[in-house]
């Protein structure tokens, strides 16, 4: 198929997994994730792409700033809520309510490798720090 077409309310609240990448193209990348109450992405900046998070289900909170320790942003986003990340800027998602939290994410240009499958956070954090390396 070319492109992506689908639900993507649906895919992003049945999906189980920590992340999953829906579709990858040439320069935009669509990845679904879910969190665990508490659970974050964790503190990171992507130097060369934005990066577009909606909430499908649950809360969320977003931090964002210019310096890894001083991220003096924080909004808080509830289900329809989308937050936009500038190529550049420290930022993390954290889990603030007390279910699973559902959100999909586009990266441009892609950012995970074509497919990828994370079933948690630490399959993630390992295929990072391996394609990092």
């Amino acid at each position: 198929m070319l492109g992506w077409v689908g639900n993507i309310e649906a895919e992003t609240v049945q999906n189980a997994s920590f992340r999953r990448v829906l579709f990858t193209g040439r320069h935009l990348q669509l990845t679904v994730m879910r969190l665990a109450p508490g659970e974050e992405i964790g503190i990171e900046q992507h130097a060369d792409l934005d990066q577009f998070i909606r909430v499908e289900g649950g809360r969320a909170l977003v931090t964002m700033g210019t310096e890894r320790d001083q991220l003096e942003q924080h909004h808080d986003l509830l289900d329809d809520w989308a937050a936009i990340i500038p190529a550049g800027t420290w930022h993390n998602v954290v889990n603030s309510g007390d279910g699973h939290l559902s959100i999909y994410s586009l990266y441009a240009p892609p950012e995970h490798p074509d497919g990828a499958v994370h079933e948690t956070k630490a399959d993630a954090d390992a295929a990072e720090a391996g394609h990092h390396h």
